[in-house]
């Protein structure tokens, strides 16, 4: 399973919203109670959300995982 994190760039992040995304690929050899699992465990500690998933023909999965980028201000 390989996880990569794509963060927003100002012209995406305008369309799209301040959010950043985590693109999860599971290979079909792997099962897929091990990747629901790693979904599970993404959103429920990393306060990820689930905005796609696709099944490729190949067997390849893949999960689209989003969470709002929090903007953080100096306050002194």
């Amino acid at each position: 399973m390989k996880e990569r994190i794509l963060s927003p760039s100002p012209a995406r992040g305008a369309l799209k919203g301040p959010y950043e995304y985590l693109v999860l690929s599971v290979n079909p050899g792997e099962s897929l109670a091990e990747a629901r699992q790693r979904v599970r465990e993404h959103s429920e500690y990393g306060k990820w959300e689930l905005e796609r998933s696709r099944l490729y023909m190949g067997g390849v999965r893949m999960y689209w995982l989003r969470r709002r980028v929090m903007v953080v201000e100096r306050t002194a």
